[in-house]
């Protein structure tokens, strides 16, 4: 008679007697865009001086608040390039020593902290830009119009230089993407001051500077919150927003010798990297082996999570069902 299967049993439990793969490394993708992120800060962070000096040379408002707008870019890129180097060096201690680190998912978690604290720097930047687009409508301060444009230009440039770097890697990196909603926030800046500054030039319209200052600000508020949002969903643990758990559930009980799930468990640990938990009740004379890899199989194929924890248990054992969280 065969043995009923232990308590606990998961994917690691039986990789000496049943061996298979736990799916791809869990290299990010922040990681293969590195080199593209680290141009983008140096390009970024070299003319926001240019552009801050310009601003106050100036007195463009509008200026002043794209150079204060590729601040929380040069921040935003800062932080997401510190995110991606500790998550790789941490992931590459763990392949050469082993599991010996307390953060036993990684580091990985830092890029959504950073996304998230860009959101807080984002809406800092619009506060400041329509506390003082309203103070200079009443004033109506004298503004260098040639200047502001020259430099207008030229930031507009460095813009879609870094745009076009960061485009592919935003498709599959929150961190990255963030990085990438900034810089197309930033482009869209410059032109809204290239802008100004023309009318400035031939109507001599200074009141010009500080609407587009607040344009620039309204304009980044929406994308803001979008961003947020995502970081939100993953700090708190939601289950991907793509993912139907109850068809989750249900393909998971339809596994041969699977007579229930429950305890089911799926949230995202950071961009494109998703996790899933649950216990599954088997019949007695079912090989708890076969039942794991159907399982990991499924999520694999049909969900795309390479991460799984399953703790099997036989249709006697009683007492787990009763978790409700």
């Amino acid at each position: 008679m065969q043995d009923p299967p232990r308590k606990g049993t998961n994917n690691r439990d039986h990789e000496s007697r049943h061996s298979h793969s736990h799916g791809p490394s869990l290299a990010r993708a922040g990681t293969r865009h590195r080199s593209r992120l680290a141009i983008s800060f140096l390009l970024i962070a070299t003319f926001f001086l240019v552009e801050a000096i310009a601003g106050f040379i100036t007195n463009s408002l509008a200026l002043l608040s794209d150079a204060g707008h590729m601040l929380t870019d040069v921040i935003g890129l800062g932080m997401a390039l510190t995110a991606i180097e500790l998550a790789t060096r941490h992931e590459q201690r763990v392949k050469e020593n082993g599991r010996s680190s307390r953060h036993t998912f990684g580091l990985y978690r830092l890029e959504i902290l950073a996304a998230f604290v860009n959101c807080f720097l984002l809406i800092g930047i619009a506060a400041y830009i329509f506390i003082e687009a309203a103070r200079r409508l009443f004033d109506n301060p004298e503004v260098l119009g040639t200047p502001m444009l020259v430099v207008a230009i030229l930031g507009f440039i460095v813009n879609l230089v870094a745009f076009f770097l960061l485009r592919e890697g935003a498709k599959e990196s929150l961190n990255v993407e963030g990085a990438y909603l900034e810089v197309l926030a930033d482009s869209i800046g410059s032109a809204g001051v290239i802008i100004a500054a023309i009318l400035l030039q031939v109507f001599g319209w200074t009141w010009v500077d500080p609407v587009i200052a607040a344009a620039i600000g309204l304009w980044i508020l929406p994308r803001t919150w979008h961003l947020g949002r995502q970081a939100v969903r993953i700090l708190i643990q939601s289950a991907p927003p793509h993912l139907n758990l109850q068809e989750l559930q249900t393909d998971l009980a339809g596994l041969p010798g699977v007579v229930d799930v429950h305890d089911l468990h799926v949230w995202t640990l950071t961009s494109e990297m998703h996790t899933v938990s649950a216990h599954l009740v088997i019949t007695e004379n079912i090989d708890p082996h076969s039942v794991l890899d159907q399982a990991r199989n499924l999520l694999t194929r049909n969900y795309e999570i390479a991460h799984s924890t399953f703790q099997v248990e036989p249709d006697t054992h009683t007492g787990c069902a009763d978790l409700h969280w």
